[in-house]
């Protein structure tokens, strides 16, 4: 009696596609920094609630006697302000922790809508063509002519201040990259031979589109959105430094960069300089994870 192979486990040495991917990334030691990084900025932001040694924005515990405190300097009531304290009295370390997080709500949820929406829309023009791609590749043309910065900015004053707002307004300036980048992959997909035997087989175009085009796109997008997300927390701190983001009970790393600013000249550059700090490590750490993402799925451009 035969006995039938047994298919390779990872445990005899063959690796799965993720073992593979794990390993790959992996190979870069600044990425792996990048990653814990990310990771530890990521589960701050989450935790602020239960790790920050004060609600910044509680009125109640706030006390204007201790507004511009130097780092290292304890409150009345005993508590150390680490990283110093504003021009209100916040615990700078509190409100770093706090603005963390929404900036980087603020960055993940307009990435996210601005990637389904583009991703939707490039993949429809690469499989409908004619006419539709004709109009979603012109508008796609049309918005990435202008600087993202001075639609935004367009955006907000007609909008106002809000989070909500702001998420709007990033969108509209985000979307376009994520169209054409998916509609690139799709037309390399749709002439293959399994979008033919799909189409042969009488699938619908909303099937093929969601089984098979948008899955096959989603690597590049995944690159692009790493630096997208990167790119909306910059640029939603530079419009809430520019006092058109986000109210001040909402604040963010860029509000409370531009909270600092006029303390500069002063001397009490903790207030300014210790959330820019944390934005560019934000930053770098998105950014990092996203070079050796892009690596890793596409290695030509590795080489």
């Amino acid at each position: 009696m035969s006995v039938l192979p047994t298919p390779p486990s990872p445990a005899d040495g063959v690796q799965t596609p993720w073992g593979r991917f794990a390993s790959q990334f992996a190979e870069s030691r600044l990425a792996m920094a990048g990653l814990v990084l990310l990771v530890v900025i990521v589960l701050t932001a989450l935790l602020a609630p239960w790790i920050a040694p004060q609600d910044p924005y509680d009125l109640t515990k706030l006390d204007l006697l201790d507004a511009r405190q130097p780092p290292g300097a304890q409150s009345m009531d005993g508590l150390t302000y680490w990283l110093g304290t504003d021009g209100q009295g916040r615990d700078m370390l509190s409100a770093i922790i706090y603005g963390m997080r929404v900036s980087l709500e603020v960055g993940v949820l307009s990435g996210a809508i601005a990637l389904s929406i583009g991703s939707v829309l490039g993949v429809l023009a690469a499989y409908l063509g004619g006419r539709f791609e004709q109009v979603v590749m012109r508008i796609v043309d049309i918005q990435l002519g202008f600087p993202a910065i001075l639609v935004a900015l367009i955006l907000l004053a007609v909008l106002g201040k809000g989070i909500d707002k702001i998420i709007i307004a990033l969108v509209t300036v985000q979307w376009a990259y994520y169209a054409r980048t998916a509609r690139s992959a799709a037309l390399v997909e749709r002439h293959k031979e399994y979008i033919e035997a799909a189409r042969s087989l009488g699938l619908s175009g909303a099937r093929i589109v969601l089984r098979h085009l948008l899955p096959n796109a989603l690597p590049p997008l995944i690159v692009v959105g790493t630096v997208q997300v990167a790119h909306a927390i910059a640029l939603e701190a530079t419009l809430s430094f520019l006092g058109l983001g986000l109210p001040p009970t909402e604040p963010s790393l860029g509000l409370l960069i531009s909270n600092g600013y006029e303390y500069l000249m002063s001397g009490k550059y903790w207030i300014s300089v210790y959330p820019g700090i944390a934005l560019l490590l934000t930053i770098l750490a998105i950014n990092l994870v996203g070079d050796q993402l892009r690596d890793v799925l596409n290695p030509r451009l590795a080489r």
